[in-house]
């Protein structure tokens, strides 16, 4: 039999280790619970040099706020297998842990591209589940699901699947499709710049100031001044800050300080 191994990350700490006891009643299921964020993340690296990855990494929207101190919900009808929702009130209190829930599900795309996140949310929103799906999530569950539904989307997204409920696709239909849209006008006032004014931008988003990015082009301070000042005319922005968030929309990524820089005028 092939076993699913599932990682469990919720703030409240009670909920996570329930649900990882309901999840793991199930005979094909292994789960491991942890409380916070950077939890999660030790718990990824140990099993990844381990070489026993994880299937499934399910996270809490809310990880990286911290939730008041009242009873935190926890799957304890789940546990008795009758699949009743898995979000009934136990006491519990919250435990605090860095990335937050989405932040957290692009870092675990990056680093543990094998693993599937589905996040876990106590209230439904388009516009994070939307971004939990540009981070790389392959689903978006309401806490308060059944454990019987929760089991089918571990599967299904084990299956290549995307699982979104159905109350949510019109929304996340709608934030994905502002977000192409915004992301295309940023890219068109990005092709306007010239590879100098490119490279600078380039120079701005990895956090360069005007000396330290005068050094690394062999330019001037006044012609980097120049430069950023063109940068931002072209694209529309008046600080620095606006335009490297630009920039990223548009998928302009920091300038590689590894490699050596370019000579030029």
């Amino acid at each position: 039999m092939v076993r699913i191994r599932v990682l469990v990350a919720d703030a409240h700490r009670v909920f996570a280790e329930s649900l990882a006891a309901a999840l793991a009643a199930e005979p094909d299921v292994d789960v491991l619970p942890a409380g916070s964020g950077h939890a999660a993340l030790r718990s990824l690296e140990r099993a990844a040099a381990e070489g026993r990855r994880f299937d499934v990494f399910l996270v809490d929207a809310d990880l990286d706020r911290e939730a008041p101190a009242v009873p935190a919900p926890a799957p304890a009808q789940a546990v008795a297998g009758n699949g009743a929702s898995p979000a009934a009130a136990a006491p519990g209190a919250p435990v605090p842990g860095g990335p937050g829930g989405v932040s957290l599900t692009a870092r675990v795309r990056a680093a543990h591209p094998q693993t599937r996140t589905v996040v876990l949310a106590a209230r439904d929103d388009p516009a994070r589940a939307a971004a939990a799906l540009q981070a790389g999530a392959f689903g978006w569950v309401a806490k308060d699901s059944s454990l019987s539904r929760l089991l089918a989307v571990i599967r299904g997204v084990l299956r290549g699947e995307t699982h979104l409920p159905p109350a949510l696709l019109t929304g996340v239909l709608r934030e994905l499709t502002a977000a192409r849209e915004h992301r295309t006008e940023s890219e068109q006032l990005v092709e306007s710049l010239t590879p100098r004014e490119h490279e600078v931008l380039r120079c701005m988003v990895a956090g360069l100031g005007r000396k330290a990015v005068a050094e690394r082009l062999y330019l001037s301070p006044h012609t980097v001044r120049t430069h950023m000042q063109n940068v931002l005319g072209k694209l529309g922005v008046h600080s620095t800050l606006a335009a490297v968030a630009l920039a990223r929309r548009a998928g302009v990524g920091p300038v590689d300080l590894g490699e050596p820089a370019r000579v030029g005028g």
